[in-house]
């Protein structure tokens, strides 16, 4: 099983309708990186025979593993075993033990066991049975053709507990009996203030390697690299990315706030409290947005002292204390509003660093003067009161998202500098 291919399949008509976030797929990817499988492909398809054949075969012609998740439960939208039985060719059999964990779980809730149930202790012949502890629905791994199918349930819990206890182990001691056990690496740099584009035009040379790889993602007004290798143990490929990690920064490292799930907000949290220092926040377009981010952090009250939505002009004279008269000479869209706001919410909150944020999110309210999308943004503190401003694309709630970041990005770099 060396040098692995892997596919998921998901089954699930709530899947493409989005009800449902495919959670799994991202969970399976993680845990077959660790064992050196790459996944290549994630599909999902719908509660329909056809479409789930059509699935399944085309995998089986692309990957050595496939990891279905879903259509294991006793209804008969759940086609999942039926269909693997039909593509692998195998008579679906009674698999008594798993009878006996299903009726025993409904005796233990004190419930009589549906005659449906009866359906989730089928399996296609010759497969090994994937115990369940969670729930009713047990799984399989059939092998054909020197190609492995991996059945899972859909119910996140359930499949997580099946994946630690029983097909890591499996997958991993096959791979050691292979003598090709390798493990997937990735670590993810996290940037903000610069584009996609503008990032990779800084490593381009860097990115061109099979071993380690190095790509861009743009998410939320942020750019991140993911650095990933492959080496036959983790300590090996931690050095790969290491290595492409430290030629990286000297380029980057003016955007470089943080690694892996590491947040702006956690990060300039983790600054303000080892200074022991406080923060309070007024906001206008973002409506709270900055203040929720950073109180989203535990540990937070022991920087954040508070947080003001001051969205009327009344609001800003009276608890941001921004004098009448500069309101109506500039507008509250502006600069010099904003260095007021920062100004005053640090100065009624008595803190260390004052952040501020004034714009337009639209979809109206704007001027050719001043455009939806214009935002200023106000910080006192820590060196003389600065302001900014930013023009954002998108829609309402992109303008917010990427303001609250360009506001937390502004506080970063004063506390870095």
């Amino acid at each position: 099983m060396g040098h692995v291919r892997a596919e998921i399949v998901a089954t699930g008509t709530e899947l493409l309708l989005g009800q449902k976030v495919n959670e799994n797929a991202r969970y399976l990817s993680e845990i077959l990186a660790d064992l050196g499988i790459a996944v290549r492909q994630h599909v999902v398809v719908g509660d329909d025979a056809a479409s789930i054949d059509a699935a399944l075969t085309a995998a089986l012609a692309r990957s050595e593993l496939v990891v279905t998740t879903g259509g294991l439960g006793p209804t008969e939208a759940d086609l999942t075993r039926e269909r693997v039985a039909a593509v692998t060719g195998r008579p679906l059999v009674l698999h008594r033990p798993s009878l006996e964990a299903i009726t025993s779980l409904f005796a233990r809730i004190g419930r009589p066991m549906p005659e449906s149930n009866r359906k989730q202790a089928l399996c296609p012949e010759g497969a090994v049975v994937i115990p369940n502890p969670l729930g009713t629905a047990p799984g399989a791994i059939v092998e054909t053709g020197g190609r492995m199918i991996v059945m899972l349930p859909g119910p996140p819990a359930e499949l997580r507990a099946m994946v630690e206890q029983t097909v890591a182990p499996f997958l991993a001691e096959r791979l050691q009996q292979a003598g090709q056990r390798s493990v997937i690496r990735s670590r993810v740099l996290r940037l903000v203030g610069i584009g996609e584009s503008a990032a990779m035009a800084r490593i381009a040379d860097l990115a061109g390697g099979d071993n380690p790889t190095l790509s861009p993602m743009a998410t939320g007004g942020e750019v991140w690299l993911r650095i990933t290798a492959r080496a036959a143990c983790r300590r090996d490929a931690d050095t790969l990315i290491d290595t492409v990690e430290e030629a990286v920064r000297p380029r980057l490292g003016d955007h470089i706030y943080g690694r892996d799930a590491e947040t702006l907000e956690a990060v300039v949290g983790r600054v303000l409290a080892a200074r022991r220092q406080t923060l309070a926040v007024a906001e206008s377009c973002t409506g709270g947005l900055v203040a929720h981010r950073l109180t989203s952090v535990p540990g937070s009250s022991a920087y954040f002292e508070r947080g003001l939505v001051v969205y009327s002009n009344r609001s800003k004279t009276e608890l941001a204390d921004v004098a009448p008269e500069l309101l109506a000479r500039h507008g509250a869209v502006s600069a010099e509003v904003a260095g007021a706001m920062a100004e005053g919410v640090r100065r009624s909150a008595g803190t260390d660093f004052g952040l501020a944020i004034t714009g337009i999110a639209g979809p109206g309210g704007g001027t050719e003067a001043k455009p939806v999308g214009l935002v200023f943004f106000g910080l006192a503190g820590g060196g003389p009161t600065l302001t900014d401003s930013r023009m954002f694309p998108g829609d309402r709630k992109a303008v917010k998202l990427l303001a609250s970041n360009r506001a937390l990005e502004l506080l970063w770099r004063r506390l870095r500098d």
